[in-house]
């Protein structure tokens, strides 16, 4: 095991000195994948070489057993200092029982996150004020969650985005304490926010959007006051539809849906428009 991250950890290497050489200041240019689900190693090492980041501090959130997870590159190549969070204690334990717990300075904490303790979490782990990654993805409260975040000042946020609300409209699922993906409609596809709803969410926040991934499920804000000459965008003009088709049939398999069934399949399902507070069915919008 030792070995294979040896050699991933020298792919990334390589690909980053490669993405010196480049003179693009779009973010999905500079896409590669290490240890993150997608292209999002290579857009943070793209986005910390060129801001002036404070604290070379992280916390990140949804990460599971932290095989897969934006932040793990950034802690063994770059040797940031992080906080991940995940509800399932048995992630958490094999993380703490792993090499990568030892060989650098992280905490791992088991919570179920809502927006009434988020910030007593990451006050707790130590953390407070200025740092330079925040990373949000729990498949459900992301918008409120982010929304309720103010211990902590990043200069990056990477949120995850439900392609599946569209560009324009700024919805969100309602926010439920208690919110698991998987047992609110059992395809897996309702959950999260709208790329519009984040975008103002994070422009209220003070972060403009420097773009999103490829594959249609991460945004990347960026704090007005060190932008730069990094590249931005409104939701319409970087928003993705989702290239991976991640929905399931109600005996939990995968069923290949396309982005139009998928919409139609959630169709009764509520979200809320942010613009007047309203709960609307998903089939009564126009997404």
């Amino acid at each position: 095991m030792e070995s294979i991250e040896n050699i991933l950890n020298l792919q990334g290497k390589i690909l980053s000195e490669i993405n010196r050489d480049k003179k693009s200041l779009d973010v999905q240019d500079y896409e590669f994948k290490i240890y993150s689900q997608w292209g999002e190693d290579g857009i943070i090492q793209f986005l910390i070489s060129k801001l002036p980041i404070k604290k070379r501090v992280f916390v990140e959130f949804g990460v599971e057993n932290y095989q897969e997870a934006n932040t793990r590159f950034l802690l063994q190549n770059n040797n940031w200092t992080g906080l991940i969070i995940d509800k399932d204690q048995e992630n958490i334990n094999s993380i703490v029982n792993s090499g990568v717990y030892w060989r650098h300075s992280l905490t791992a904490v088991s919570k179920l996150i809502t927006k009434d303790n988020i910030n007593d979490i990451i006050l707790r782990a130590g953390i407070s004020g200025d740092v330079g990654i925040l990373s949000i993805d729990v498949d459900g409260n992301d918008y409120w969650i982010f929304e309720a975040i103010e211990c902590i000042n990043p200069s990056i946020v990477i949120a995850e985005y439900n392609s599946l609300f569209g560009k324009n409209l700024k919805i969100s699922v309602p926010y439920d304490k208690n919110f698991i993906r998987a047992e609110k409609h059992y395809s897996g596809l309702y959950y999260g926010a709208s790329i519009a709803a984040l975008t103002e969410l994070a422009n209220k926040k003070g972060y403009c959007l420097v773009g999103s991934n490829t594959a249609g499920c991460n945004l990347f804000f960026v704090k007005d006051k060190i932008v730069g000459d990094i590249k931005t965008f409104s939701p319409s003009e970087t928003y993705e539809i989702s290239k991976f088709r991640q929905s399931r049939d109600n005996k939990g398999n995968l069923s290949y849906l396309s982005h139009e069934d998928g919409l139609k399949l959630i169709g009764d399902m509520e979200v809320i428009n942010l613009e007047n507070s309203q709960r609307v069915k998903i089939k009564n919008l126009n997404v």
